[in-house]
């Protein structure tokens, strides 16, 4: 049924009680799929100049460099973390770090490199919050023209913050 499945990460358990989802569901596709593991880093400077984040001015090009630098290196070592967690079950599986904004560059990601399902965990959160900040879940949901299981945190185990 699917081929390849991007799971994005970014680090926090409500990310990741996707995964046992994910193993489920390759397990019940005919040969086995692919699944990656991705996790986008934010550049600290964007497009010539436009800060992001708000970098200091007095932060050296260097530095700004050092910092994206160290961020990959930690996603890196976090994802492959991840994937030795699922490769114990026999599924193919790899990582990958973008650089860019997060539902731009996972959309961009997907359409790509062949993927044929996305699957991420939500918030679930309404109302003007969301409205304001959005999500990356609802971004791609409303972007992405590849099917999305979305996963909440009660489905999960995790509790949900009192708003």
């Amino acid at each position: 049924m699917y081929k390849h499945i991007l799971v994005p990460l970014d680090g926090s358990d409500l990310a990741e009680c996707v995964l046992p989802q994910v193993e489920m569901l390759s397990k019940e596709c005919r040969g086995a799929p692919q699944i990656t593991l991705i996790r986008v880093v934010t550049p600290l400077k964007l497009y010539g100049g436009f800060d992001f984040g708000g970098v200091p001015e007095y932060i050296s090009p260097e530095q700004i460099q050092r910092l994206e630098d160290d961020a990959r290196n930690n996603a890196e070592i976090y994802l492959d973390g991840q994937v030795k967690r699922l490769k114990t079950d026999g599924l193919t599986v790899e990582a990958r770090v973008v650089f860019g904004l997060a539902s731009e560059s996972l959309t961009e990601y997907a359409e790509q490199n062949g993927v044929d399902l996305i699957v991420i965990a939500t918030h679930g959160r309404s109302g003007i919050r969301e409205w304001f900040w959005g999500s990356v879940a609802e971004r791609i949901l409303k972007t992405s023209k590849i099917p999305i299981l979305m996963v909440r945190p009660n489905g999960c185990g995790i509790k949900q913050p009192k708003k």
